[in-house]
């Protein structure tokens, strides 16, 4: 028989479906933000599985995975397990469409966190402590930055087996080899030994349907593998990428991209011109290796030493 579930003394019974508070807290105009979570508990043992998205809130396309999976009816009759569900972390920078919360502080800094800290530390502690206990691995949901347009990639470390061995079953285009970062979510997970890995796609506030669409099958993919549902799904192509690097603009100008982004490119293709507004300069940009286009800057006006084109390579 599967497990009730505790959440910050809110319990979900086996065979229950149910929304609660993850925590409330209080903002200087004494308005009260509460971060809903919810939860599916199936009544057969099995992985519970923690899907959450809106660490930054302009980070749309992780919010919107999260909800079309929500609202899929075999999601909804888990055959064994128990999924948690966050659509929306940072509930107060997703209110100002910003990245960063109200002090500045970048919510995915901020753990393993306080419970008398910031708000930020204060978020990042009660995930710690009501939310990782309970969950056996997840998927946290990341767009690019500003302008910034990344391919659907799913980013884990590759020496630790249970981490790329969940990252091939979810199966996004591009897995990537990602070291931890202090003071984020995945890193104090890992410490834990919950994995968590970290799906990229597309860029903020704006919706990328190809991404959108990778997640939520990488979501069912991931799913069907422990039986927690029962759906056909493809296998899907996927490629590891062991090393990474940046093309830069070596002056300033107008930015063409030529080349699409996910595309395979040989070291001297051309991925794209700088012009200058005059019309009297183009510089082409050409590859610096064999590798995959992973992500695209989509500023159009950029000056020298801005980050272009992340390139990835297979390994």
């Amino acid at each position: 028989m599967q497990q009730e579930i505790t959440i910050n003394n809110q319990t979900i019974l086996p065979g229950e479906n149910k929304s609660v508070i993850l925590n409330d807290y209080e903002l200087h105009t004494k308005t009260k933000i509460e971060i809903p979570v919810h939860v599916i508990n199936s009544n057969k043992p099995g992985p519970t599985l923690l899907l959450s998205a809106g660490m930054h809130g302009e980070e749309t396309n992780g919010i919107e995975i999260v909800r079309k999976i929500l609202n899929r009816d075999e999601i909804k009759n888990l055959q064994c397990g128990a999924l948690i569900a966050i659509p929306v972390i940072n509930v107060v920078s997703f209110l100002y469409g910003s990245r960063d919360l109200p002090d500045g502080r970048d919510l995915n800094r901020c753990f393993p966190g306080s419970k008398s800290g910031s708000l930020g530390s204060r978020i990042a502690n009660d995930l710690m402590k009501h939310i990782l206990p309970i969950i056996n691995f997840g998927i946290d949901f990341h767009t690019g930055g500003a302008k910034i347009n990344n391919y659907p990639q799913l980013r884990c470390v590759f020496d630790v087996a249970e981490n790329l061995a969940l990252a091939e079953k979810f199966a996004a285009p591009l897995i990537i080899d990602s070291t931890y970062r202090e003071g984020t979510f995945r890193h104090e997970a890992a410490k834990k030994q919950k994995p968590i890995l970290v799906y990229e796609g597309g860029e903020s506030m704006r919706f990328d349907y190809l991404a959108i669409n990778e997640g939520v099958n990488g979501c069912l993919r991931l799913m069907q593998a422990y039986r927690m549902i029962d759906l056909d799904l493809p296998n899907n192509p996927h490629v590891k990428i062991s090393k990474d690097t940046w093309i830069r603009a070596n002056l300033s100008g107008l930015f063409h991209m030529n080349t699409a982004n996910g595309a395979f490119v040989h070291k001297g293709d051309l991925l794209g011109v700088i012009c200058n507004p005059y019309g009297d300069v183009e510089h082409k940009i050409l590859s610096t290796v064999d590798g995959y286009i992973v992500g695209i800057n989509n500023q159009p006006v950029v000056n020298e030493g801005d980050a272009l084109i992340h390139l990835g390579i297979a390994g």
